[in-house]
């Protein structure tokens, strides 16, 4: 099983993160922030990951901070659960619809960070959480666990719907990058040999 307990304080922020990438979608997650916790549930059950994740953060200054550092705390783990990468499929994408939403989610454990992000909401706040979060968890995600992302948001009118595609593909995606590739055995994708 591959699994951490990452954790992560500031003055800002006191995270813990524990992960199961072989789990079974179960998630216990509480950041005080509803919206968030609902979304990083998608991720849990879409990607068939298992998450603890317990936040305390400044949230009576906004939420920016709570939700940048779940990212980080969440790509450092990510980043050391994948070690080399022997085995690994590496690359993943899928296109996932909600209603009048569709989103694509490419995922490539490069070993290199990178976020290009495609999406126009159509409304900068669903209920009081600001869509602009969403960026900065995934930039922060990218950055720890040297992941390539990229989100592309191809249709949607309702901004949960478009914000709910972008996780649940993010979840889906991983979990395709993350399995093992029979054909290649214990080797690494890559012409380098390395990651």
């Amino acid at each position: 099983m591959r699994k951490i307990e990452k954790s992560r304080n500031t003055l800002e922020t006191q995270i813990r993160v524990f992960v199961n990438v072989d789990g079974s979608g179960v998630s216990n997650i509480n950041t005080g922030i509803g919206f968030f916790d609902h979304m990083l549930d998608q991720i849990s059950r879409h990607g068939l990951i298992d998450l603890d994740i317990e936040a305390k953060g400044d949230l009576s200054v906004d939420a920016h901070h709570t939700v940048e550092d779940v990212g980080i705390t969440l790509g450092q783990a990510i980043n050391e659960l994948l070690g080399d990468k022997r085995g690994l499929k590496r690359y993943a994408h899928v296109y996932v619809p909600l209603d009048e939403a569709l989103s694509r989610v490419v995922v490539d454990l490069s070993g290199r960070p990178g976020l290009v992000y495609n999406v126009n909401y159509t409304r900068a706040l669903i209920g009081n959480f600001d869509c602009d979060l969403i960026y900065e968890f995934f930039q922060g995600f990218v950055n720890h666990a040297n992941i390539t992302l990229h989100i592309d948001n191809l249709k949607g009118r309702n901004a949960h719907h478009q914000a709910e595609t972008i996780f649940k593909g993010f979840g889906r995606a991983l979990r395709a990058a993350l399995e093992f590739d029979d054909r290649i055995g214990t080797a690494i994708a890559s012409t380098k040999g390395s990651l």
